[in-house]
């Protein structure tokens, strides 16, 4: 099949290829692959027991990281037809951009990077705090446990690049000097991943500015007059009830949310098309020797997804319901970090054996939990049951 890809799109036969050669497949190309891998892994399954917001006993129709993962994977991968970029690649990275998050969602990192800076960082044995970017790719690389020969999936280079959308100075050094010229070389050459990558970051944030707003208003934590308080979801408000009066709140909100995703999709193709028309670039090499970010929003998106996310910040994660979850999630969290670290040998055998330091494993052992596995470890060791209520 002839794909039309632009010229800078990532091409299949051009990948930097895999840590471990292997043999192609007959059937699939290196990102189809990658897809593939990451689905049947094991850190993709508990994805869906894994905190976006609400947590996982608190409805079964709330999002999860798993079914964020795949909402992103869609919004990716149709802008990438739009644009002509490798529909393959964008998928394989958004699903597996969030493999490392922690259960409890954001808590859950928080915690365990306070947990890891409470002891010396020593770059030698990679114990610089937690990041949920760098443990995705920690999960791809080493976590996984798939093959007979080596850790990890095994992923190409540029899905690879891709998982890793944020690195501090001193994991990128420490990452280099593992494997030179690198995932984590850009981090200290002021280069940019692929276009590829730099879109599924985007979908991530048109994703979640639109489903929690959805779930925000579905959990009965904010209401579709507070909404009113964001000036661009007040207009499409204004917009969907003079097109469809006396139009019942339910669908009120679907509506609105289907004109969220389309407002952003539209500008982000709007606006990357015209920065990459004037960029006249030929190829990934020279997207990522450009040292900026081609895709992205423009000027007014940018402006009303800030007004968004403060207003979200402001009325539903800091919503007191919430917070007193995920203060418990917290609690939780810190009582397990500190059980596996007296107890070394509660930890299972491959963590420790994965791991440069006992409390670097006891974070790769937590950070692999989901929501319910978690509250249940707790009360075992405990004796405490902090979400028996809810249970």
């Amino acid at each position: 099949m002839v794909v039309d890809w632009a010229p800078y799109a990532c091409m299949p036969d051009a990948s930097r290829g895999r840590r471990f050669p292997t043999d192609e497949a007959p059937t699939r190309n290196v990102f189809q692959r990658d897809r593939d891998r990451v689905i049947h892994s094991s850190a993709f399954r508990r994805l869906v027991y894994k905190t976006q917001v609400f947590l996982n006993h608190e409805g079964d129709l709330f999002r999860t990281r798993l079914t964020h993962s795949l909402e992103v994977a869609q919004l990716a991968r149709s802008m990438a037809r739009s644009l002509r970029l490798n529909e393959d690649l964008v998928e394989a990275i958004a699903l597996a951009h969030d493999l490392g998050h922690t259960p409890f969602g954001h808590v859950g990192q928080h915690v365990l990077n306070d947990c890891l800076a409470d002891y010396q960082p020593d770059p030698a044995l990679d114990t610089m705090g937690f990041e949920h970017n760098f443990q995705s790719l920690r999960v791809v690389d080493v976590l996984e446990q798939k093959y007979p020969h080596h850790d990890g999936l095994n992923l190409s280079f540029e899905t690879r690049e891709g998982v890793l959308k944020h690195c501090a100075v001193a994991r990128a050094r420490w990452l280099e000097q593992r494997e030179p010229h690198g995932v984590g070389a850009r981090f200290l050459s002021g280069q940019v991943p692929s276009l590829e990558a730099q879109l599924c970051n985007v979908a991530d944030q048109v994703a979640y500015n639109a489903h929690d707003v959805d779930d925000g208003v579905r959990s009965g934590l904010l209401s579709l007059d507070q909404l009113e308080d964001v000036p661009w979801l007040a207009a499409l408000l204004r917009d969907i009830r003079g097109e469809h009066p006396g139009l019942d709140a339910r669908r009120t909100l679907y509506a609105l949310v289907r004109r969220m995703l389309s407002d952003a999709v539209y500008d982000v193709l709007a606006h990357t098309n015209a920065q990459l028309k004037s960029a006249r670039l030929h190829s990934v090499d020279e997207v990522r020797a450009s040292a900026r970010e081609w895709v992205g929003f423009s000027p007014d998106m940018r402006t009303a997804t800030r007004h968004l996310k403060a207003f979200l910040f402001a009325r539903l994660y800091r919503h007191p319901q919430v917070v007193d979850n995920m203060a418990r999630a917290e609690r939780v969290m810190r009582d397990l970090f500190t059980h596996y670290r007296q107890q070394p040998k509660a930890l299972p055998t491959r963590h420790r054996q994965q791991a440069p330091t006992h409390e670097r494993a006891v974070a790769d052992y937590l950070a692999g939990m989901t929501d319910r596995f978690a509250i249940a470890e707790h009360a075992r060791v405990t004796g405490s049951a902090l979400f028996a209520a809810e249970a």
